[in-house]
């Protein structure tokens, strides 16, 4: 009675290939930033458009500088290991508050034109500037 085997082993094998394929194959995962627990933040989770996110990495802003519309919604997304905040330096014209790592925030730029350095209260040696044109 070979056959009966031999179609029980091709079964086996399919499953097995199956269940390899679904481990090792690219998923729908976001990479990871955003932490997965369920828990509500007040920080955006949406994706934000090409020229319009900052990310936190390694104690930097990247990029460091970034020239905006008046208005213009802002996302910053930490890749740290560490909690940081993008805050306006001075006139208080913008704060994303605290950002877990591998969370994100959104805020909105100033609409009035201008060079708005910001900081990390936190880390008061991370800087960088927002441009508004």
């Amino acid at each position: 009675m070979p056959f009966p085997f031999h179609a029980g082993a091709v079964r086996l094998a399919a499953a097995g290939a199956c269940a390899l394929a679904l481990t090792t194959l690219p998923g729908c995962s976001d990479g990871g930033g955003g932490g997965g627990d369920g828990a509500t933040e007040p920080a955006s989770r949406s994706p934000a458009s090409a020229g319009t996110q900052v990310t936190i990495k390694d104690f930097t802003f990247q990029p460091a500088s970034l020239t905006v519309s008046p208005g213009a919604k802002v996302t910053v997304v930490n890749k740290d290991s560490t909690t940081h905040t993008l805050t306006a330096s001075k006139g208080g014209s913008f704060d994303t508050g605290d950002i877990a790592p591998g969370r994100s925030a959104t805020f909105t730029a100033p609409s009035t034109a201008g060079d708005f350095p910001y900081t990390c209260t936190i880390h008061p040696f991370m800087k960088g500037t927002l441009t508004v044109e």
